[in-house]
């Protein structure tokens, strides 16, 4: 039996989505025919690309399904249909899709897309804070390990964090692994945060004078854009802060003429198309991790079927478990 070749979009519709970022000649000679090939072989396999806010455009707008922060991925995961999901992200958030959907097949294209706040901490860790502070639930940023996660009674984002952490109705928390998020939360509700040193190697790079800085070249007419995984002194400084979906929703409501995003530099590019009356100023600090997922190894992850992300068996269910009580939320 002979299988039915996809009917794909025209290249022309296939630029539309970055045209105001690169030239039509660079995106046939960089990005056009992986696209073309990756769309096809998502057919194939009856697969589904997820790829979070920092994604370059080429990925974000060019072969993503699904597009979101962390919570958007983590609530969509839960109602996947296809049979392979292919994380475009880094390594964490495939083994959540996988928590969510231990039957299917999740590649992730590089299995080396870490990050520094989940390599930060590890699950032994977690039972000394415990064992420091009995009786205090731990809430675990999702920017964690499943062996993380399993030591957890709770997981949130930064999305979602404060709703919580006042959820559990108690005076202190014990709040990991990000020492920003934490405090910035402890800030908001007065609850006292048991943390960790482990902090976003893009978000703490940021600091107040480079902030003043860029308001005294742009004047009144710039809005600062935070993301709550900056020191406090740096929240303090913006006019918002919040998720990457927060960030987006603040533009729609708000319809700024200028905007600085103190978060990952792509989120700008990829927003830029989506609100093209809005001028982004671009602090570009990039996550080493996020751009190790390229168009090339998507194409060779789906052609290979590698690499499939696996969890341990006794972290699974309790891994599962705080992600879970974070969605019921």
């Amino acid at each position: 039996m002979v299988q039915a070749t996809v009917a794909l979009p025209s290249r022309d519709d296939l630029y539309r989505p970055v045209s105001s970022l690169m030239a039509r000649e660079d995106w046939e000679q960089l990005f056009a025919d992986d696209i073309e090939a990756i769309l096809a072989l998502k057919h194939k396999h009856d697969a589904v690309i997820l790829a979070h806010n920092y994604q370059t455009p080429e990925i974000f707008h060019g072969v993503a399904d699904i597009r979101g922060d962390s919570l958007a991925l983590a609530r969509e995961a839960q109602n996947i249909k296809q049979q392979v999901v292919l994380m475009a992200g880094v390594h964490f958030m495939a083994e959540t899709v996988k928590m969510l959907n231990p039957e299917k097949t999740v590649l992730i294209p590089d299995e080396m897309a870490g990050c520094s706040l989940a390599e930060g901490i590890t699950a032994e860790n977690v039972r000394t804070l415990r064992a420091r502070h009995p009786g205090v639930p731990v809430v675990t940023y999702v920017n964690s390990s499943a062996a993380v996660k399993a030591e957890t009674d709770v997981c949130c984002t930064s999305g979602n964090a404060r709703r919580v952490v006042e959820s559990l109705g108690v005076p202190e928390v014990i709040m990991i692994p990000d020492e920003y998020l934490a405090r910035n939360i402890e800030n908001e509700t007065g609850i006292k945060m048991h943390t960790w040193s482990a902090r976003c190697e893009v978000h703490e790079r940021f600091t107040p004078p480079e902030i003043r800085q860029y308001r005294r070249m742009h004047k009144d007419s710039l809005h600062v854009i935070a993301h709550p995984e900056c020191a406090p002194e740096v929240v303090a400084e913006a006019d918002h802060a919040g998720s990457t979906a927060s960030m987006i929703s603040y533009i729609e409501n708000n319809h700024p003429d200028k905007v600085l995003l103190i978060t990952e530099c792509s989120m700008s590019d990829n927003l830029s198309t989506m609100f093209p009356d809005t001028q982004f100023v671009r602090p570009c600090n990039l996550c080493p991790h996020m751009k190790r997922i390229t168009l090339k190894n998507i194409r060779r992850s789906l052609e290979t079927m590698s690499t499939e992300v696996t969890i341990a068996a006794e972290h699974q269910e309790p891994a599962r478990r705080s992600v879970e009580r974070m969605l019921a939320l």
